[in-house]
């Protein structure tokens, strides 16, 4: 599995957002006008585009990404995803990465709230980024200001045909907490994200919060070999404050390379930026003394302490691989919208 990277230059809600359109969030793409060349299911994967000189398939040449034909007819090509989860709009992604005589040189995006799989055709669609200008070969990202509108379905339309490497829609996910019921405060799924992390040469950070247990060690957030004193950390928003009650640390895969041992931290943060979390963080109060891991096995721990959080430092020692964080406790209160500034 590649790693994915996100160019440096990349606005916030693209570095430090949710990708809904991710498929290990359960997304799926599920109509388009024309897929000839390459399947818009490919257009999904989380892996970054590959290109691979001289592969070619019945149809054609091979393309990393969704590809419709060459249309002779009026008209323009669209595809139609439905998200891993309903939530609000932050951002877009559309790559053509690869795609260099082969782009379309226009797209649009629109959005919709549907119960089905596929919105029925009087379906009333929104639309969340006017036509923009497509280049071959690069990232183009633009902001979606769609407020507190929330979205099943985006609708990508191209004009007139071509190819698209990848598609990311990054959001928050809109997710309904019973106070009553133990959640998982640290998934994607429930709207948790990573809001920094020290390394993440070899697996993101964000890897620990998707929803399943990872299917191979690419799935994990694994760190390069320190060579220095200290140790690795990420921090994480929590999908809604809460007290954790019970603390899940997979390193599942992870043999020859497991963290050795781990601790976790936590506060209730108001204002500031993610930013300025970084050097804060390193005083929060411990959750969950250093305990030691072992290789490939879910480990379970009690807390030390619960008070209410809002955010959480995870810490590795001294480096290494974890490939899931769970950090299960019911919901108390409301997500400060002050504390996804930049993303939103």
């Amino acid at each position: 599995m590649a790693i994915p990277t996100i160019p440096d230059d990349a606005p916030v809600f693209a570095r430090r957002g949710i990708n809904l359109a991710d498929p290990r969030l359960g997304a799926k793409a599920v109509q388009t006008s024309d897929d000839f060349f390459a399947p818009i299911a490919r257009m999904l994967n989380p892996e970054p585009a590959v290109f691979v000189p001289g592969k070619y398939d019945d149809n054609g040449k091979w393309m990393d990404g969704w590809e419709s034909r060459r249309k002779r007819v009026s008209g323009y090509d669209h595809c139609v995803v439905k998200l891993g989860v309903a939530g609000t709009l932050a951002g877009v992604d559309i790559d053509t990465s690869h795609f260099t005589g082969n782009y379309p040189p226009a797209a649009s995006l629109q959005a919709c709230m549907s119960a089905d799989d596929v919105p029925p055709t009087d379906t009333v669609w929104t639309e969340v980024l006017p036509s923009v200008a497509l280049r071959g070969h690069a990232h183009h990202f633009h902001a979606i200001a769609a407020g507190d509108a929330v979205y099943t379905h985006v609708r990508l339309n191209i004009y007139p045909d071509g190819g698209i490497a990848r598609l990311r829609v990054y959001g928050r996910p809109s997710a309904v907490f019973e106070a009553a019921v133990e959640t998982d405060l640290a998934s994607a799924m429930h709207g948790a994200r990573v809001v920094a992390a020290n390394d993440e040469h070899f697996g993101l950070a964000s890897n620990l919060l998707l929803p399943h247990r990872a299917v191979n060690m690419g799935e994990g957030w694994e760190t390069k070999r320190r060579r220095e004193p200290g140790n690795d950390w990420c921090i994480v928003e929590l999908a809604k404050p809460g007290r954790i009650a019970r603390i899940v640390v997979d390193t599942a895969h992870f043999k020859g390379n497991f963290a050795d041992r781990c601790s976790l931290q936590g506060a209730s943060v108001t204002g500031g930026t993610d930013e300025s979390l970084v050097t804060q963080s390193m005083f929060w109060p411990a959750l969950l003394a250093e305990r030691s891991l072992q290789m490939d096995h879910a480990h379970t721990f009690a807390p030390d302490a619960a008070p209410l959080v809002t955010h959480v430092r995870f810490n590795i020692f001294p480096d290494g691989g974890v490939s899931r964080l769970r950090l299960f406790g019911r919901a108390e209160g409301s997500r400060p919208e002050a504390s996804f500034a930049g993303i939103s």
